[in-house]
């Protein structure tokens, strides 16, 4: 696969892995909502709902509750979807290419205000699968703001639930 993003580092927040786990599984994981639903946001957080229709302009919708029971939902659009290799979505955009308002600031959830892109890279290795997320962001305030979120930490975690769940799924 030939990799055409362009990491900015004054803009985007990245992360790459190497996982033990197929890339197939990865995509499962990623593109079937009851599996997302599963590992997408660290624990003790949880994703109670999701809707996807995987194809550009098609809706990236979850619903996530925190451990004090509110709940957030988010809805993005796909913008790129090649299968088992890359997976674009935005939440600058609604279902359709729709451009959505800037959101207004949520004291409650911090994230509930952030637009940007989000970009999966999943690339057969040697030992199972080359994992490569990307935020990319309008400005830098926006980055940092993600950064100081736990960007790396929770999507790392996120990530570390999705290996489990695609290990004990394997086992079973």
């Amino acid at each position: 696969m030939t990799n055409t993003t362009t990491y900015d580092p004054a803009l985007d927040l990245m992360f790459e892995r190497v996982i033990d786990v197929p890339h197939q599984l990865v995509w499962d994981a990623w593109t079937k909502p009851e599996q997302l639903m599963q590992w997408f946001c660290p624990l003790p957080w949880k994703t109670v709902d999701c809707t996807i229709d995987l194809r550009p302009g098609g809706t990236f919708f979850t619903v996530m509750r925190s451990p004090e029971g509110q709940e957030f939902p988010s809805t993005g659009c796909y913008l790129e979807v090649v299968p088992n290799q890359k997976l674009v979505w935005t939440n600058a955009l609604a279902p359709g290419f729709r451009p959505v308002e800037r959101p207004q600031a949520n004291p409650d959830h911090e994230c509930a205000e952030l637009l940007f892109t989000g970009i999966i890279l999943l690339e057969p290795h040697a030992n199972g699968t080359r994992y490569t997320a990307f935020a990319m962001h309008t400005d830098e305030d926006s980055r940092a703001r993600h950064a100081q979120m736990g960007f790396e930490e929770g999507w790392g975690a996120a990530l570390d639930q999705m290996i489990a769940m695609i290990k004990a799924k394997q086992k079973a």
